[in-house]
């Protein structure tokens, strides 16, 4: 987990309005905040090996 703040680094995103709305009902259904969402979701994404030639 983060131990200190130089451990967080802050983003910012420009999502679609209709991106907004899904997060925010996904968040009202779960009870849990869009950062949390985020950060799970980057959590879950493979890692990728580049190719030795």
């Amino acid at each position: 987990m983060l131990n200190k703040k130089s451990d967080v680094k802050q983003l910012s995103i420009n999502l679609s309005v209709q991106e907004v709305e899904k997060l925010e009902k996904y968040c009202q259904k779960t009870g849990r905040q869009t950062n949390d969402i985020i950060r799970e979701l980057v959590r879950t994404l493979p890692i990728v090996v580049p190719h030795k030639l």
